[in-house]
Parts: C-alpha cells; sequence; structure tokens
C-alpha cells in the first residue's frame, strides 16, 4: 500500500490552528507537516507556502508540486532558491474571487457616492446635498483582466457602470471596454474616473502607477490599488493628490507590511488604509481546494492553475 501524501505546511502570518482543521477536514489521511518540524526532508511530496523563509525548500528531492496560499505568487518567488523545476501552484478559490469583489464594489461605490466628501461635512456639522451621479456615467478602468480583474468588471458592469479593462494581451470581456498594451493604457487612463489595480505583480507591472502613468488621469480621479504594494511607486502619490491630478486614494498593499507607523500617509486626509485585507484566503474555501489539487496530481491528472514562471502568473 502506498504511503499518504506529506504536505510541508509552512505559511507565516496567518492563522495555522485554523488551516490545519481545515485541511485534516478536506483529506483525513494527509500527512501534514508543520514548519520547522519537518521530519525526514526526503518525504516531502507537497509544500504549501506563504512568505516562507528563503532556503526552505532545500533537500526536498521528493517535492512534486508548490502551493501558493495567495492569488499571487510573488512572496514565493521572493526565495532565488525556490526549484525551478518544480510546478508552482496558484491559489484559485471562487471565495477569494468574492471577496476582491466585494472590496472593488464596495470602494468604487464610496467614490462614486461621494462618500469621502460627506464625512468632510460631518466632521464640521455641515448639511448639503451633493450632486448625484449615474453610475453610466462613471468611468471605472480596471488595470488586470484576469480572475478578480474579469469578475470585478463583471460586477461592476451589472451596477451600470462605465467599465474599462487594460491586461498585457489582447481580452474580450461582454460590457468591457477592452485595451491592452503601453498605448492602450495611456487611453484607458484618459478615460477613466476611478482606476483600480488588480495586476500581478512582475517585473513589467512594478512601478506601473508612477507619475508618469497616473498623470494621464483626468484630473479629479480616484485610484484603489489592492494588488501589490510594489505596483505604486509611493513617492509619486502625495504630489499627485496635492496638485488635484488625484482626488483620493484607498491602498490595501504597501511596499513595507505593516505600513510603518511614521509613513505620511497613515495621516494623509485623502488616503484610505487597509492593513492589506482587501480579500483574504480562507481556509474552510482554500483547503478542499488545494488537497483536490493533490488528489489529481496523485491521479496522474495535470495540476490545475499552474504559474507560468517566465509571466510571473
Amino acid at each position: 500500500m502506498s504511503r499518504a501524501p506529506v504536505l510541508l505546511f509552512a505559511c507565516q502570518g496567518v492563522d495555522q490552528a485554523a488551516w490545519l482543521a481545515a485541511l485534516h477536514r478536506a483529506d483525513p489521511g494527509l500527512d501534514i507537516r508543520v514548519w520547522p518540524s519537518v521530519g525526514d526532508p526526503a518525504e516531502i511530496d507537497y509544500a504549501l507556502l506563504w512568505k516562507q523563509p528563503p532556503g526552505l525548500l532545500d533537500g526536498m528531492v521528493g517535492l512534486k508540486a508548490i502551493f501558493s496560499m495567495g492569488a499571487g505568487v510573488d512572496n514565493v518567488l521572493l526565495d532565488a532558491s525556490l526549484p525551478a523545476h518544480i510546478p508552482l501552484v496558484r491559489m484559485v478559490d471562487p471565495s477569494l474571487v468574492a471577496g476582491m469583489v466585494e472590496f472593488v464594489v464596495m470602494q468604487v461605490l464610496h467614490y462614486h457616492r461621494s462618500m469621502p466628501a460627506y464625512r468632510a461635512q460631518q466632521e464640521v456639522l455641515h448639511w448639503q446635498m451633493l450632486p448625484q451621479s449615474l453610475a453610466s456615467e462613471r468611468r471605472v478602468g480596471l488595470l488586470g483582466l484576469g480572475e478578480l480583474g474579469a469578475a470585478s468588471a463583471r460586477a461592476l458592469s451589472g451596477f451600470g457602470f462605465d467599465v474599462l479593462g487594460w491586461s498585457r494581451g489582447p481580452k474580450t470581456l461582454p460590457g468591457v471596454r477592452c485595451f491592452q498594451g503601453a498605448d492602450g493604457l495611456r487611453d484607458m487612463l484618459a478615460q477613466t474616473d476611478i482606476l483600480v489595480c488588480l495586476l500581478p505583480l512582475t517585473p513589467d507591472t512594478r512601478g506601473i502607477l508612477n507619475r508618469e502613468t497616473l498623470s494621464h488621469l483626468p484630473h479629479g480621479a480616484y485610484l484603489i490599488n489592492a494588488a501589490r504594494g510594489a505596483h505604486l511607486v509611493e513617492a509619486d502619490l502625495l504630489p499627485l493628490l496635492e496638485e488635484g491630478r488625484l482626488a483620493a486614494a484607498t491602498l490595501d498593499v504597501f511596499a513595507v507590511e505593516p505600513l510603518p507607523a511614521d509613513h505620511p500617509f497613515w495621516t494623509h486626509p485623502f488616503i484610505t488604509i487597509l492593513p492589506h485585507a482587501a480579500a483574504q484566503t480562507l481556509p474552510q474555501t482554500a483547503a478542499p481546494i488545494i488537497t483536490a489539487n493533490i488528489a489529481r496530481h496523485r491521479a496522474g491528472q495535470g495540476l490545475a492553475h499552474v504559474v507560468d514562471r517566465g509571466r510571473g502568473y
């Protein structure tokens, strides 16, 4: 009889107990080794990683696949010693997608319905009804049309917004005006009132939210970054807000996390800060997806959602 598959759990900053319970429920026969109690490294078949220490997988000669706990894999790929020949699998979980859609819709509506202005009025005890626009009169641009971006685009289109989307290659989505490439990016930004970044972090997208690109937005546009902190050149944001090119920004991700206490973003009146909480990977829904993928692989079927390391997603 073949032995049970061995999964290494090496995820930092998560509720370990909840994850282990969910994995055991999903597959009671799974042999889970929690780092640093690895046992014999040669026995490890699969690894579930998030912000793992560099070199963690050294000596794991039987490793067959690496699973990222998040939809993005940049945190996993920070480890330069990660074996290049081992398949890397990203997390695709309907609850993660739903959480991001909720966040994007919430933040777009927050700006569309003038909530920052109403909050400012409340602080000075000022009662005044502000003009209201139709959703169809508000242009929402999405950077990234992958799983998260496409789902967010569909939801926003359902509200009646004029939805635009940009991706590296050509995409077609019902109800979405799609753009691609460098020229397409400039064209989309020039028509965008609320910009949402949901891009994967790659060498090509690092720093894409900078003074030059954001200056193509109409005066008084809004920025929502729920992708990765490295997409934004943080030093460029404050001048754009001070000049009014940007009216406000919601940031869920930052170059350094947690955001340092002395960072100027904390106290800026037009910046909303969240602690990387836009959409969380929930163990109760994600664990069955991981164990099902392991079962597929052990049955001789291909792994689902394998990352193209050349593209970074």
